[in-house]
């Protein structure tokens, strides 16, 4: 009997009797691939590259330059690069324009705004007390203010000098006047006599 058992595995090829030894052996023969996969992986780690500096870098590729020129252009090739690249630009210079002037012709027109008549403001009225009537026709008048400060809410008073325009030289120091405000009349003069309140005694 161990003889017939001999020969059938003799009988058997090689690539018969493989399925059997495959389960036990296959283990075995997977298991040692992971790792050799594995083993690229600290080799790269064990060189890493090396962090150059960019003074370095720049240094490196200058050393590395074989001192190689490109040759140069002619003035007609140079010529010729500039003529192409105005044309382009053209191009794309009207192709915009184009679109703009669609997108106006879109666009509704505005309507037409009326031309107001310009309202004149009314002219600045002050009242003072003449303290000079010396130069002729011309009355100057110290107007004085008590106003309430914005932020204490004391009382502050201030005054101020005008120069105003007397046609008649009416007005005498000392006299109560009423002024309204005029058109430029002379360098410092731009208000004008209205009437006299009330005379000095």
């Amino acid at each position: 009997m161990a003889e017939t058992e001999e020969n059938v595995n003799e009988e058997q090829t090689p690539e018969e009797q493989a399925p059997e030894e495959t389960p036990e052996a296959a283990a075995p023969e997977e298991a040692p691939e992971p790792a050799a996969e594995a083993a690229p992986e600290p080799e790269a780690e064990a060189e890493p590259e090396e962090q150059l500096s960019p003074k370095e870098r720049r240094r490196r590729s200058r050393s590395a330059h074989t001192g190689e020129t490109s040759p140069q252009r002619s003035v007609e090739e140079r010529a010729a690069a500039r003529a192409e690249a105005r044309k382009a630009k053209a191009k794309h210079r009207s192709a915009y324009r184009a679109r703009l002037r669609e997108r106006r012709a879109d666009r509704p027109a505005p309507a037409p705004v009326e031309a107001e008549p310009k309202a004149s403001g009314r002219a600045k009225v002050r009242l003072g007390v003449v303290v000079s009537d010396k130069a002729d026709k011309t009355i100057t008048v110290r107007v004085d203010m008590a106003r309430q400060h914005r932020r204490y809410g004391k009382i502050v008073r201030t005054s101020s000098t005008l120069h105003a325009h007397d046609e008649a030289n009416d007005a005498h120091i000392g006299d109560t006047v009423r002024l309204v405000e005029s058109r430029p009349l002379s360098r410092t003069k731009r208000w004008r006599l209205v009437e006299v309140l009330e005379r000095a005694r």
